[in-house]
């Protein structure tokens, strides 16, 4: 079975190296990126399952980032983080292809109930993808 791998996008350094060392302990690879156009350098080589986005970064911010992920990785789930919840805010996020928000400060325990449930919905497409290829290929055989 595959291993979850997540990416952190926030501006604030203390969050992402503590954040990424808890998930490290627990044996889930993460990798973090300080700002929107960071995270999609790094999703160029890395395949990230799961990515925790922070909305309010200098720079591009989290919603034009999400567009930009949901466009070129859209097997990628993205939880919003967010300082400054407004309902406005989720709305547009989940609008925009997110699976969830959470609300700074975020507990260890929510970081990794969200994880868990946006790496099990990633498996099953995953897994439904694979399934429709072999039956397709299959199909493909009988035609010959």
């Amino acid at each position: 079975m595959e291993k979850m791998k997540i990416l952190l996008v926030d501006d604030e350094e203390r969050l992402l190296s503590t954040t990424k060392k808890l998930f490290e302990k627990l044996g889930i690879e993460a990798r973090t990126a300080t700002s929107g156009a960071d995270a999609l350098e790094v999703l160029k080589t890395y395949e990230a399952h799961v990515i925790f986005l922070d909305i309010k970064m200098p720079g591009m911010d989290g919603m034009e980032t999400l567009q930009h992920i949901k466009k070129e990785y859209p097997l990628s789930e993205v939880i919003i983080l967010t300082g400054h919840a407004t309902m406005e805010t989720a709305v547009e996020g989940l609008k925009l292809g997110a699976l969830d928000y959470l609300i700074k400060p975020v507990s260890m325990k929510d970081f990794l109930s969200k994880a868990e449930e946006a790496f099990e919905k990633v498996t099953l497409q995953k897994q439904k993808i694979h399934s429709a290829r072999m039956a397709e290929s299959a199909g493909q055989g009988e035609l010959r």
